[in-house]
């Protein structure tokens, strides 16, 4: 399963100080981190730390690169801000994220296909996150089809589910693996599938267990990344395990070592 590490936030308090004070250390101290851990791509969120996001985001580009060359994956609601750092990219990125609007689809998937980036697509739309599977697939297929009229392919598409967390949308995650289940029906060649790990968790007791839990399960049901704590040894034990148990990775005696690119 490819990982999206999530740790470059404006969310988490070292991050939005070293963005509001450019100082370089904590963002790659980070990206050096999860790249050891084994991070496939950095996602670089400026969160809410300061107002001009065009900047902060060219510059947690740069210093992001300077310490790590796995590629990015640029994480805002601001167009202007992810357009901006995917300037400045060395490798082609990850836009993260687009919802099935219209304008907004326009717009990203425009951007993709000038800076041959790969999209996080959710599903979800103006009115909200849908509470069944069905809805979120119809939505799904909104974003393959303007992947279609843009010219790029579907594998370039990451859909999103979105999941909420357990303590207050409890009734989700069956949709959400359902939903996982069926998006490969969608195209051929077919999309790929993410999660925000993390959401699932947020607000209650034993994150990190529910956390582990739900990847595995969502693998079973067809997951093929997330963007989580790749610095958690235990989550990347559990996800070396499923792989095995998929019958996606040969099992030897040192597995968990090898997914880890251990020895």
């Amino acid at each position: 399963m490819i990982i999206i590490g999530e740790r470059i936030n404006g969310a988490f308090h070292d991050i939005a100080r070293a963005i509001r004070d450019r100082d370089p250390g904590p963002v790659q101290k980070w990206a050096r981190k999860q790249e050891a851990a084994g991070a496939a791509y950095l996602d670089l969120n400026v969160g809410t730390a300061v107002t001009d996001r065009v900047g902060a985001m060219q510059w947690l580009v740069g210093v992001a690169q300077e310490a790590s060359k796995l590629p990015l994956c640029l994480d805002s609601t601001d167009y202007d801000a992810i357009e901006a750092g995917l300037e400045v990219c060395k490798e082609p990125a990850m836009i993260n994220s687009v919802p099935a609007v219209q304008e907004k689809m326009d717009r990203v998937f425009t951007m993709a296909q000038k800076f041959k980036a790969e999209i996080i697509g959710l599903a979800m739309n103006e009115e909200g996150i849908p509470g069944d599977a069905e809805s979120r697939l119809a939505l799904a297929m909104e974003l393959v089809a303007n992947c279609d009229d843009k010219g790029i392919s579907p594998d370039r598409l990451y859909l999103d589910p979105i999941v909420l967390p357990c303590n207050v949308g409890q009734a989700h995650a069956p949709e959400v693996f359902e939903t996982l289940r069926q998006v490969k029906l969608l195209s051929d060649p077919p999309p790929k599938t993410t999660l925000g790990l993390s959401n699932i968790s947020q607000g209650t007791k034993n994150r990190q267990l529910i956390n582990r839990t739900f990847a595995v399960m969502a693998m079973a049901s067809g997951l093929d990344s997330a963007i989580a704590d790749v610095c958690d040894g235990e989550l990347l034990e559990a996800i070396a395990t499923a792989r095995v148990l998929l019958n996606m990775d040969i099992y030897c005696d040192s597995f968990i070592d090898v997914f880890k690119g251990i020895g």
